[in-house]
């Protein structure tokens, strides 16, 4: 047997697990859905819409223009397009924010990223709701943050006397709530949030990160209105959900300017390439053509749920562009199920559940056809 010093010698490959990676990492799996083959695929929460033609030509155009440019640096701060973010929440959500209350980055995941290398890190802990978006463990573990997974109730909701006891008890320094949350679709009262922000605060200075990255298909306001007087609050958004950029990678935040000025610490320089700002900078000048789709989507989205419901699923409310159903006794089982059908959903290791997003009417009528046949084939044998 070749031990890993004759290994390196040799000038092999190890394996992941010999290398000298940190502790936390061992045995670990990336994030990410399985790329199957399927002719309808509902499983990674994306807009079934392209751009318009007229719209990706602008973007050529203007993309063009920018290539002119690339032997010089980004602007490292993004300052036109921070200050287009801002006026778009302004617009959408009421909230008068302007370009030193917002940050962007590449996409939200990168957002959590630099929050928790400003605000988490080695001796402080992060607190989360499960079933939850996984990425906010994946960073917190990658920037050497505690996590500390707290539970949900009835309905895949936050109670606030639980949560208030798991933050009193845990006195976590960056706290999570995910709102519509992922892969539950279930929204977050503006209540509850604000209950949860005074209950961190009361514990210690808490960071609270509202996850609001399908807020643009809720049937609640979006909660960047409560930034206002609580300056530990901030709530990251996309691009990649309703504006259809999932490609574009652009996530951003509304939060106070020091906040902002916090994450600068952290971020890479020149960390949005030239391109990606222009890209988001045109999508935002068209941006009521765009999220016009997301009425299309909700309609479907509500129609899929009642189908669902007729064929006898327990299916979560859903504020977002995706829904979870089941039960089933075996998930995993469930999923091959649909994929036989030519049909690739999510297992979101929900015990018991599966997720599907929203695509077009027509692949969303094969998805409801797929849910038809899976029960009337399996429901018998492991469907509860």
């Amino acid at each position: 047997m070749t031990s890993t010093d004759e290994t390196s010698v040799r000038g092999e490959t190890p394996a992941r697990d010999e290398l000298p990676a940190r502790d936390e990492l061992r045995g670990k799996t990336p994030y990410g859905a399985p790329r199957t083959h399927a002719t309808v695929r509902l499983d990674v929460n994306e807009s079934p819409h392209p751009l318009p033609d007229w719209l990706a030509g602008r973007i050529a155009e203007r993309v063009g223009e920018t290539a002119r440019g690339l032997n010089r640096y980004p602007d490292r701060d993004a300052v036109e397009l921070r200050e287009a973010l801002a006026r778009h929440l302004v617009r959408t959500t009421g909230r008068a924010v302007d370009g030193t209350q917002v940050w962007a980055a590449n996409g939200s995941n990168e957002i959590v990223q630099q929050l928790l290398q400003a605000f988490g890190g080695p001796g402080r802990t992060a607190l989360g709701f499960e079933p939850s978006y996984p990425v906010h463990a994946l960073a917190a573990r990658g920037t050497g943050t505690r996590w500390i997974a707290g539970s949900r109730g009835a309905g895949f909701a936050i109670g606030v006397p639980a949560a208030r006891a798991a933050i009193a008890a845990h006195r976590p320094d960056v706290l999570f709530v995910t709102s519509p949350n992922n892969p539950t679709g279930t929204a977050v009262p503006a209540e509850t949030v604000a209950a949860l922000y005074e209950a961190a605060q009361a514990a210690k200075p808490c960071m609270v990160v509202v996850d609001e990255a399908y807020a643009e298909f809720s049937r609640r306001p979006s909660l960047v209105r409560l930034t206002e007087g609580r300056p530990r609050l901030v709530v990251t958004r996309t691009m990649s959900k309703a504006f259809g950029a999932a490609g574009l990678r652009l996530g951003y935040l509304a939060a106070a300017p020091a906040v902002v000025d916090a994450l600068r610490l952290v971020r890479l320089p020149y960390h949005l390439s030239s391109l990606t700002q222009t890209v988001a900078l045109t999508l935002l000048e068209h941006s009521d053509v765009l999220l016009a789709y997301v009425d299309r989507i909700t309609g479907e989205r509500d129609r899929v749920v009642r189908e669902l419901r007729a064929i006898g699923y327990d299916v979560t409310d859903s504020d977002a562009n995706f829904v979870q159903f089941g039960r089933f006794e075996d998930s995993r089982r469930a999923w091959h199920a649909f994929l036989g059908h030519g049909v690739l959903v999510r297992d979101s290791g929900v015990p018991g559940r599966l997720r599907a997003c929203m695509g077009t009417p027509a692949e969303n009528d094969a998805f409801v056809d797929a849910a038809r046949a899976v029960r009337k084939e399996r429901w018998d044998a492991w469907a509860r």
